[in-house]
């Protein structure tokens, strides 16, 4: 693990954390002013590198506001804890502007400091592993097994002229395969002409397909080529090919038999050599029975039929893509890019997504534009998620209070009516479930205060059970359980039977954990004897 890089002229704090931090096996460097930290920044190897840095805002010989800029020039991905007193909250709250992953205020509570540092650990260590994913795969996402099926099927494609007929939902992506089909085809040195026939009036529409000639009709000055013309030796994509008018199809299925049509007004034939992929949301052997799309045209379409699935269906590919998005939302506003807390990927991954990609990309615009801080938490989605500080009292945990469990569960029931609660006036005698009263509820509560990973665990399985989700004690136990296990192994440099020898559980147990979990696929282990 790189080190903790902390910069604060107090020597006393400094030693604080890095006794803290050793102890937390997370290495650590100290600086004691912003001018040696920069050197360093210069002359470290990658190796070496600060995998978070933790800075005080008022130093002799700069500012750690100015530190945080100069940093986020160099290193965009590097987060950045400024530490304040309570006087500077003002300054450390606009640092967020300037990229700042969070704010510690003085004096601190070492565990809740220690933790800080740790959450900002991991989300830098998840950055980088989804950046490298994003990086190895710019043209399509999807990790999916429905969208395997959709890349396997491209590349089956791969050398083939096929016509071919992409269904699926508006905003699933049903351009990108299209323009997929085209780069991985023989015609990929073609051009790749798209025009969506729903969006132009009727009127236009022959025009804008076959071109027209000089006064073919009131205002036609001069000759122009049609899509099909432009498309010469290449692909042409016809979107929402169910809406184009009846009597256009006729011509469309002539074009595709031989290849020659007229341009309006034109009496000559023209010869085009053109792939056609066609796509639509519509159900179009229906469209055939109403008797609005020819069927010998759809017969000529649907040659090879490739079915691409809505967002609900591939949810798995929702944080894979969300990252992509903020990212390139950030490149292009020209700001830092933003990270996202794991409770709101678990509130995206919980949408119905009716919009589908398309939706997911405007919400991730849109938070790049309106979310406040650097981390975007649930409180932060966009109005349609339904989550505010009206309806998530656990807002407050990630201001520091300590809301008991009791407390929060009886706000909740208050503010959600009968959204949540919905109590039968005449119970069926079969009913065996038990309402708690409240003095027994507050009672099953731990008597000690709740740690900072604590209450972040509480609040991630709040906002599961008020986001519907039926498997909320399998999805955190997993979580919990690969946490454990990856920290184990960290710590034994790999080495399974020690690292389960230190969690207290046996070897075979932990086997079987680490191939159930997938850790076996993300980090090397070794032999204990090695």
């Amino acid at each position: 693990m790189k080190p903790i890089w902390i910069v604060d002229d107090d020597q006393s704090i400094r030693f604080v954390l890095e006794k803290a931090l050793l102890r937390e096996h997370m290495p650590t460097r100290s600086f004691s002013n912003p001018r040696d930290v920069l050197a360093a920044l210069e002359d470290s190897l990658d190796e070496d590198a600060p995998q978070i840095l933790v800075s005080d805002i008022r130093m002799p010989g700069g500012s750690g506001l100015e530190l945080l800029e100069k940093v986020k020039a160099r290193h965009p991905g590097l987060p950045v804890i400024i530490m304040t007193a309570f006087s500077d909250l003002d300054s450390a709250v606009s640092a967020f502007q300037g990229g700042a992953f969070e704010y510690l205020p003085k004096p601190f509570d070492l565990p809740k400091a220690v933790e800080l540092i740790r959450r900002a650990v991991q989300e830098s260590q998840r950055e980088e592993v989804a950046e490298e994913r994003i990086s190895e795969t710019p043209e399509m996402l999807g990790q999916a097994p429905a969208m395997q099926d959709v890349f396997r099927a491209i590349g089956r494609l791969s050398q083939s002229n096929v016509t071919v007929m992409i269904t699926g939902e508006s905003g699933s992506g049903k351009e990108l395969v299209a323009r997929a089909l085209h780069k991985h085809s023989p015609r990929a040195n073609g051009p790749f002409v798209a025009i969506n026939t729903a969006a132009i009036p009727k009127d236009l529409l022959e025009s804008e397909l076959f071109g027209h000639e000089r006064g073919a009709f009131t205002g036609a000055q001069a000759q122009r080529r049609g899509r099909f013309e432009q498309a010469d030796e290449g692909t042409l994509f016809l979107d929402e090919i169910g809406d184009m008018p009846f009597e256009l199809q006729t011509r469309l299925l002539r074009v595709l038999s031989d290849g020659h049509f007229y341009r309006v007004g034109g009496h000559s034939a023209v010869k085009t050599n053109v792939r056609v992929i066609a796509a639509t949301h519509q159900d179009l052997e229906q469209r055939v029975k109403e008797g609005v799309f020819r069927e010998d045209l759809y017969h000529r379409l649907n040659v090879i039929r490739l079915r691409l699935p809505a967002l609900r269906e591939r949810r798995e590919d929702i944080p894979m893509l969300t990252r992509h998005f903020l990212q390139h939302s950030a490149k292009q506003l020209g700001v830092e890019p933003k990270r996202i807390a794991e409770t709101a990927l678990a509130a995206l991954e919980n949408f119905a997504f009716p919009g589908n990609v398309r939706q997911l990309e405007n919400v991730c615009h849109w938070l790049t534009v309106m979310a406040p801080a650097q981390v975007i938490e649930p409180k932060d989605l966009p109005p349609e998620f339904g989550i505010s500080k009206a309806t998530l009292p656990v807002d407050a945990l990630h201001a520091g209070a300590t809301t008991p469990f009791s407390s929060l569960s009886s706000s909740l029931m208050a503010t959600s009516g009968d959204a949540l609660v919905q109590e039968p006036s005449a119970p069926p005698p079969e009913e065996t479930d038990l309402v708690w009263p409240q003095d027994q509820l507050a009672a099953l509560s731990p008597q000690a205060p709740l740690t900072g990973w604590e209450l972040e665990l509480e609040d991630e399985a709040m906002l599961l059970l008020r986001s519907g989700h039926t498997e909320v004690w399998d999805a955190l136990t997993r979580r919990f359980e690969a946490r454990l296990i990856q920290a184990a192994l960290n710590n034994t440099r790999g080495r399974r039977i020690e690292a389960a020898n230190k969690l207290g559980i046996g070897r075979n147990t932990i086997t079987r954990k680490i191939q159930e979990l997938g850790l076996d696929k993300k980090m090397v282990l070794v032999s204990d004897e090695s």
